[in-house]
């Protein structure tokens, strides 16, 4: 584990963050931060109200431009770069904004096409609805969802819609801000397998950041807490709780940490059984 973000040997680096400051106007929201990503894991990103987890992740997609410091994605940096580099590393990832951000005018199908447009503009149609449909069906949906339009999906519908427009262009790593937020426990437990089960068969890498208890004991193999302006520590949720910082012990060994435990304790004897 390391409280800086400092590489590890284990493990080949995907995204790599060092010296970010991030700020509005006079308001600072990163100062020095660093961050290292590895291939294939599901890492968690935490912090509190207004520690700008979103933003971090705005700053690695190259969508807010940073103050100060090093953004490189699979080794090749996000920012300052001509149009076509750029889009051949966006190529690379998928992004599930929060809340899905889908398109209200375009159907599900629809929006999923939007980034096979954008980068594939020559594909026939035949072939972007046929991929439209793989994807739709691969994130849980039934396939009569394509032709519906946002309003008449459900909350965890709209999250699966939206993570199917992610996987459009079959990305190597996937962004996803906030994916269990406003679903009940039953749809979120959902979400989660759905994320790790689609990890462990597409090869994904996973920056998923989340204030969701239940989601970090299930599917995270590390997280990153964000606090004083940094990441404070990365490691396993064992190795977290093993530091003396009064945000991680209070975020952790809370009500809502404890059951959290207990939860992830009861579906791993189910697991077993």
């Amino acid at each position: 584990m390391t409280q800086t973000g400092a590489p590890e040997p284990d493990g080949e680096t995907i995204i790599c963050v060092r010296g970010l400051k991030n700020a509005f106007g006079e308001q600072v929201v990163h100062d020095d931060l660093d961050l290292d990503v590895r291939r294939g894991e599901i890492l968690g990103v935490v912090g509190g109200s207004g520690t700008g987890k979103s933003v971090l992740m705005r700053s690695i997609i190259g969508l807010q431009p940073p103050v100060a410091g090093d953004v490189r994605v699979f080794g090749e940096p996000t920012a300052d770069r001509d149009e076509e580099d750029t889009i051949a590393i966006r190529k690379r990832w998928g992004v599930l904004f929060q809340g899905g951000a889908l398109f209200s005018t375009l159907t599900v199908a629809e929006n999923v096409q939007v980034p096979l447009k954008e980068f594939y503009p020559k594909l026939a149609p035949a072939l972007l609805d046929q991929i439209a449909n793989y994807k739709v069906v691969m994130t849980g949906l039934p396939a009569e969802a394509g032709p519906k339009y946002p309003s008449e999906l459900s909350g965890g519908m709209k999250k699966r819609a939206g993570l199917a427009r992610a996987l459009a262009l079959d990305p190597e790593l996937l962004f996803l801000d906030e994916p269990t937020a406003g679903l009940d426990p039953i749809g979120a437990a959902a979400f989660d397998e759905l994320t790790k089960s689609l990890q462990r068969s597409l090869g994904l890498t996973v920056f998923l950041i989340t204030h969701d208890l239940d989601t970090l004991h299930a599917i995270c193999d590390r997280v990153a807490v964000l606090a004083d302006k940094k990441v404070i520590a990365v490691g396993t949720i064992d190795e977290l709780l093993a530091l003396d910082h009064p945000w991680i012990q209070e975020y952790f060994n809370g009500p809502r940490g404890r059951a959290a435990v207990d939860s992830a304790d009861r579906h791993a004897a189910r697991e077993e059984a």
